[in-house]
């Protein structure tokens, strides 16, 4: 058995349903100590985080994770317990396999592997894991990040160990994320009985006009990076179950995913202009999801991307696809920020799972990296 496979069991052996670390991160500290890591924990309601450093100096190339894992849901519908990591026919099960316990066995193995053979490298060498990246993720990465943020401290390479690969190991580096902006919109109508229309303002048939505006409504042509930005509702809930009686508001809940193109300042505008327009008496609500981010083709990226080479023999394709990750926390403090790990065709599913054959060439591509940023 490999080291990372070994360390990657042992993590996975640990019931870390967010936000709960289960003690993944002292398991992680007790690799890490005899290297000279220095060590900070950060708690916050219930969520444990990680900041561990090695060296004073620059550049900072940073490994990004965390330990929590999704609740495993229907226990019988597993062909093996999750939380007892199961080897079937070369492939490893369990609950975080992919998502992303095996991608943090690789970053402390790599990192040992690294500092075994280039014990005088230059710059620092980091670690940000937090328990909190499943739930709400209010009290995980961000807060490490405003943490170094007020004293000064930067990174300056990050690798977020997300599972970023479609069909094979290596075929794709996420350099970027959309942003995500929802809106809560209540439309005022004046309720009434449905039989008299001069009464009532149906707030549905209101809103109607200006939704069609809104879908039709081309925000921004995207850039060379990403697709247009994409405006869609989830949810409308208007009447009171009476099928003769006209509400008195009706209320809809839309999400942006917004390229660089937009910010979170225009789209906002743009909404408002287009509901005053078609003269809705209305409130609005907005919460951000989280902000996009790019680290356009560079050092990190052109890096990654000939380990990958070198390891699989593929060239990855670089993608900003997918939802959000804590790469949108980590690029306030951090100029470069990709992600990459393995598989995600089984993540959050039942029987999670990983390749075995994939687990060292994954650590071999964090150590190449490594090498060729800081040896």
């Amino acid at each position: 058995m490999s080291n990372t496979l070994e360390l990657a069991k042992d993590l996975i052996s640990r019931k870390s349903s967010t936000p709960d670390d289960a003690g993944c991160q002292e398991l992680i500290q007790s690799r890490l100590a005899r290297l000279d890591f220095v060590f900070e924990t950060l708690e916050s309601n219930g969520v444990t985080n990680l900041w561990a450093r090695k060296g004073t100096g620059s550049p900072v190339v940073c490994f990004a994770g965390h330990t929590d894992v999704v609740p495993p849901g229907p226990l019988d519908q597993w062909l093996s317990d999750p939380f007892t990591p199961t080897i079937r026919d070369g492939v490893l099960y369990g609950r975080g396999a992919s998502d992303m316990k095996t991608s943090i066995a690789a970053f402390v193995t790599s990192i040992e592997s690294f500092l075994a053979k280039h014990p005088n490298h230059k710059g620092s060498i980091a670690l940000l894991i937090t328990s909190d990246e499943e739930g709400v993720a209010t009290d995980g990465t961000v807060k490490v990040v405003e943490m170094l943020a007020a004293r000064g401290e930067n990174i300056d390479y990050c690798i977020v160990g997300e599972p970023t690969c479609v069909s094979r190991l290596g075929d794709t580096i996420k350099n970027g994320r959309r942003g995500s902006l929802s809106g809560k919109l209540t439309v005022k109508g004046i309720q009434g009985h449905i039989a008299y229309p001069h009464l009532v303002r149906n707030p549905i048939h209101q809103a109607a006009p200006a939704i069609a505006e809104m879908a039709a409504t081309v925000w921004d042509e995207g850039n060379g990076y990403f697709p247009p930005t994409s405006w869609q509702i989830s949810n409308i809930h208007g009447g009171t179950g009476a099928t003769n009686v006209v509400p008195g508001e009706v209320e809809i809940r839309f999400n942006f995913r917004h390229s660089t193109a937009s910010t979170k300042e225009s789209l906002i505008e743009r909404t408002h202009a287009i509901l005053k327009k078609h003269g809705l008496e209305y409130d609005l609500v907005w919460e951000e999801g989280g902000k996009p981010y790019l680290t356009p083709k560079g050092d990190l990226v052109d890096r990654i991307s000939e380990a990958i080479r070198e390891v699989t023999g593929i060239s990855p394709d670089v993608s900003t696809t997918g939802g959000t990750s804590d790469g949108r926390f980590i690029a306030d403090i951090c100029p470069q920020v990709i992600e990459f790990g393995p598989m995600n065709a089984s993540i959050h599913k039942l029987n999670e799972n990983i390749p075995v054959a994939d687990i060292e060439p994954l650590k071999a591509i964090y150590l190449k990296t490594l090498e060729k940023l800081l040896a």
